[in-house]
């Protein structure tokens, strides 16, 4: 509902809200450049020394006022013709015409009202209405993603689209609230909506005298110019008129003729509100306050542009759900957790298939979990895909802490269905971790906890004849797999490794594909990409992708694979069929968690076999020549000694400091554990520095490196498991 409101609410709000936040963005510039510009004038100086000098210079002046950036302008009739000028409040003198700067006048006209009057003001005012709702609706969902307000400035991960509008929102919101509602009170005052007006004394009759000098009337010599607003002169000619003060308090009057001060009216509870209101909106009196809400205001284009992004990819990265009941009406609620999108797909196939069996149902993402809206909700269906070795997806932030603040288990029952790949360490391990959270709030079954491998259909249509007789309803789940959008690769060069010791394995090396010119401007996909993330690969007649570490980021201005033959491999036996000239259809996906920090910290880099190509790509991209030490595994240096030759001239540049290689098939067999233990000293040096460590190769490798390092940094009261914690061990393992 909330995701909703605010997708419909600032999409067609976009343009409107554009000209808002641009327009006063460059308006919150005037009052601070009035505010250097303006002669200012002593703290010490009265409103009546003040008058006396500017009555000096123009003996028919009739009007003096203050801005609240301190600027002194007086108005005055010159052979009938208005005049005005600023003024220098130390001489009484002109120091600069009064004429509106034009642009402001014009930029004040359509950020007030479009140049249309009454209607253009009401138009501006549900603009400031949609943003207000916008910046509550979006403070909710950053609440949402980050998993709690306590997180609200919690790490990002996601397209890079995402990443900048919540950053945008986390920084902005508090400045776009302030200007929203100010804006709609001041909306408010304008039309005579609020009791804002002061009540006007009852003056007694002025002496019918005139003469008084400026200097002599008490009032005028004890108000400091600080808090002047206006000081209006009687209509010269007419006794009967008086002298009026505005100041920060009130409004006096004074007798021409005596200097007296014949009535005075404070200012209202309601006139102080709104006058502090105009201060904060327009930053008249506020020069930097108004600045910094013009900040915030500039955000909303580059949100509204971000937020479209966001829109199309979901457009494309999710299955439209039809009929998706109302949460307090759902008697079913599917809940997904998903990182790329694919498990959208298995959702809006489950959504469809039990609304045509007569259910009523509602899917959300997890992070949307609250029992109180599903209030009439009889089961959960929880669908999760696990992000790296047993994160949440970004869907399904904060579901745990959720369920941890459960006072109790809801009463619908629950079946959790995980998504994942057993060729990885953390296969399903999210899931699992719902599911055991679920047990120990004694939530109800309806199913016992499942798994779904490398997206199978088949696994899935299982799961669904199960959930249909705990249901009782006749449930078939054909899913058919949402093929992601995906750019042709064209081979350019390979070099082939491995046949010796009967591992095929190739270095492939792609073009970059055409780019359109948005993808370029917003660093969309291949625009944009660093060794370490992923290159989904798609085989002929298959529906499910297939991953490679990427050797390669976007600024070396190529693609580039390790990838070894497997026996009955089908992406694996494409891609070493593939001669130069020969095109595969692939996508980019971000893998932030195995990615080199922009520090100068050192790196222990660990793998072996094809691990060696994010690897590479970390050396190749280390222009900065930060310490780096290389422990690379092999079967034989004659046969599969990837990177042999760019290792080599790396080295002489200076980007890997030392390279310790571990051969496990020669006359003295080792591994590169062995190779770690051969240079703890080293190893050590390199953890006190605050070393890095990133292994990425086979998990039976992975396993052997966790253990040799435990034992390396027992001696320093570390272990793997502490510098994981602390984001200096990580891996990529399959």
């Amino acid at each position: 509902m909330i995701r909703a409101l605010h997708r419909w609410l600032g999409l067609p709000a976009l343009v409107l809200l554009t000209l808002l936040a641009v327009s006063g963005a460059v308006l919150s510039i005037f009052p601070a450049a009035e505010r250097i510009s303006a002669p200012q004038a002593k703290q010490s100086m009265s409103v009546a020394d003040l008058a006396a000098r500017i009555q000096a210079a123009f003996p028919g002046v009739e009007q003096i006022r203050r801005s609240p950036s301190g600027r002194f302008t007086a108005y005055w009739f010159d052979g009938g013709t208005p005049v005005s000028a600023v003024i220098d409040p130390a001489t009484g003198t002109a120091t600069a015409s009064a004429d509106p700067n034009p642009m402001q006048r014009w930029l004040t006209n359509l950020h007030r009202s479009l140049f249309l009057d009454d209607a253009g003001r009401i138009a501006m005012a549900a603009g400031a209405a949609a943003m207000l709702a916008l910046a509550v609706s979006g403070s909710m969902l950053v609440a949402r993603r980050a998993g709690g307000w306590r997180r609200w400035f919690g790490p990002l991960r996601g397209p890079v689209a995402g990443r900048v509008h919540v950053e945008l929102a986390r920084l902005a919101v508090p400045g776009l609230l302030l200007s929203a509602a100010t804006a709609l009170w001041m909306t408010a005052s304008t039309f005579g909506l609020l009791p804002d007006k002061a009540a006007l004394a009852e003056l007694p009759a002025a002496s019918g005298t005139i003469g008084a000098q400026l200097t002599s009337m008490p009032l005028l010599a004890a108000t400091p110019v600080s808090s002047l607003r206006e000081l209006n002169f009687p209509y010269q000619g007419d006794a009967t008129d008086v002298f009026t003060l505005k100041t920060d308090t009130g409004t006096g009057y004074l007798d021409q003729g005596t200097g007296a001060t014949l009535g005075w009216s404070g200012l209202s509870g309601w006139t102080r509100v709104s006058e502090t209101i105009y201060m904060i909106h327009t930053g008249q009196g506020a020069a930097l306050l108004g600045l910094l809400l013009g900040l915030s205001a500039l955000a909303v284009p580059v949100m509204g542009a971000t937020g479209l992004l966001i829109w199309l990819a979901n457009l494309k990265g999710r299955p439209t759900i039809r009929d998706n009941a109302a949460p307090a009406r759902a008697e079913t609620v599917i809940l997904v957790g998903s990182e790329g999108g694919s498990t959208w797909g298995f959702a809006g196939t489950l959504h469809a298939a039990l609304t045509s069996a007569g259910q009523r149902v509602h899917t959300a993402p997890m992070s949307a979990f609250d029992p109180v809206r599903f209030s009439s909700a009889q089961q959960y269906l929880i669908l999760a895909a696990t992000y790296g070795n047993g994160d949440p997806p970004a869907s399904a932030k904060g579901f745990l802490d959720r369920v941890a603040g459960l006072s109790a288990a809801p009463q619908a029952r629950l079946a959790v269905l995980g998504f994942g790949d057993r060729s990885f360490p953390g296969f399903c391990a999210y899931a699992r971790a719902v599911a055991a959270a679920a047990e120990g709030k004694s939530w109800p079954l309806l199913l016992p906890f499942e798994t779904v491998d490398r997206q199978s259909p088949q696994g899935f249509t299982r799961w669904g004849r199960a959930l249909g007789a705990a249901l009782g309803v006749d449930l078939e789940l054909n899913h058919q797999p949402i093929l992601p959008e995906t750019k042709t690769l064209t081979l350019v060069s390979r070099r082939d490794y491995g046949h010796e010791v009967q591992a095929p394995t190739a270095i492939l090396r792609f073009a970059l594909p055409p780019l359109a010119v948005w993808q370029r401007l917003t660093r969309y996909g291949f625009a944009r990409f660093e060794p370490g993330d992923l290159l989904g690969i798609v085989p002929e007649g298959s529906p499910v992708p297939r991953f490679y570490s990427l050797s390669s980021g976007s600024r070396d201005g190529f693609v580039e694979i390790v990838v070894r033959k497997h026996v009955g491999g089908i992406c694996s036996g494409e891609l070493m069929a593939l001669e130069p000239g020969g095109t595969v259809a692939s996508f980019m996906r971000r893998n932030p968690t195995f990615r080199v920090r922009r520090d100068s910290a050192p790196l222990i880099l660990i793998g072996a076999g094809t691990g060696i190509g994010p690897l590479a790509g970390f050396i190749r991209a280390n222009t900065a020549r930060r310490p780096i030490h290389l422990f690379f595994g092999m079967r034989l240096p004659e046969s599969d000694f990837l990177y042999r030759e760019e290792l080599e001239a790396w080295a002489a540049a200076g980007r890997l400091s030392s390279l310790s290689t571990a051969v496990s098939r020669g006359a003295r067999p080792r591994y590169v554990q062995d190779a770690l233990a051969a240079e703890q000293l080293e190893v050590v040096r390199a953890i006190r520095k605050g070393a890095r460590v990133m292994v990425c190769g086979g998990r039976q490798m992975a396993a052997g490196v966790a253990e040799a390092m435990a034992r390396i940094l027992e001696p320093l009261g570390l272990s793997p498991a502490v510098l994981k914690a602390q984001g200096r061990y990580v891996e990529d393992v399959y």
